[in-house]
């Protein structure tokens, strides 16, 4: 398991590696279009009082991965309680993994689906679709809050828990917003923007889902070979145990017919 999770890993790291640049890119230009244009309000961007909030949870299928899918249980309890004032019928959850959807079903929590067969293979179609959904119940009041939990890839030894606002849209204020630019925005900027608000979110939920992914691989290579090393440790143990009741075998084999030949001489 030690060898397929760290071949697995490999190729999605290289997707998320490559992923997340363009992704950072492309959020960091939406920001500044929204931050420059003080004009244009985007329904996107609407703060409102929270009656109904949906909850996009990313776990895995299977154990054996550490505490990977422990975390995401807790933190969406976490999530939960801090939304219990609205009452579970208003907290929808959109499970991405059998375990995430086991422990949102034991907090007595609505599901939005099963895409339990999507969780192993990340594709941007299926998140282009769920996504696509969210914008549709936030642009209609359906819900006025989207949650994303999943693990942030790091290193093969370090993935931490991340809790983001997906809807609605909060600016960012920072470097890239405060810098005063000289562009040309070609048609109009409200035009670019009813364009790039979708691709923005619907690459943001993709690239969540390949950084859970790309997680859960490390987290079970790293569990496996915890495995394996206390494995080796215990057959080392167990193989220097086992040697020294055969020295204490033959040693005692070895006095008894000491034993018996004094016996005979006597």
């Amino acid at each position: 398991m030690m060898m397929v999770s760290s071949a697995k890993l490999r190729k999605t790291q290289q997707i998320i590696e490559n992923l997340y640049p363009y992704e950072q890119k492309l959020s960091q230009l939406l920001h500044i279009l929204l931050s420059e244009e003080k004009e244009i309000i985007s329904p996107f961007t609407e703060q409102r009082t929270i009656q109904r909030v949906a909850i996009v949870a990313f776990s895995s299928n299977v154990s054996l991965a550490g505490r990977f899918n422990n975390n995401i249980a807790d933190t969406l309890e976490v999530v939960v309680k801090s939304y219990r004032s609205l009452g579970k019928e208003n907290i929808v959850v959109y499970p991405i993994g059998e375990k995430v959807t086991k422990a949102a079903l034991n907090l007595g929590l609505e599901i939005q689906g099963n895409y339990d067969d999507i969780s192993e293979k990340p594709t941007y179609e299926a998140m282009q679709k769920i996504a696509g959904e969210l914008m549709d119940m936030f642009l209609t009041g359906t819900i006025d809050r989207v949650e994303l939990i999943y693990h942030h890839f790091r290193s093969k030894s370090s993935q931490i828990i991340m809790q983001e606002t997906f809807l609605p849209i909060a600016l960012k204020v920072g470097k890239e917003t405060d810098v005063a630019l000289e562009y040309i925005v070609e048609p109009d900027t409200e035009s670019i923007l009813h364009l790039l608000i979708p691709k923005t979110l619907k690459l943001q939920l993709y690239t969540a889902h390949v950084d859970s992914v790309t997680s859960e691989h490390a987290a079970r290579m790293t569990a496996m070979q915890m495995a394996t090393d206390n494995a080796e440790e215990l057959t080392d143990d167990l193989t220097l145990e086992y040697n020294k009741l055969r020295q204490q075998s033959i040693t005692n084999e070895l006095l008894d017919i000491v034993g018996s030949s004094f016996g005979q001489h006597s």
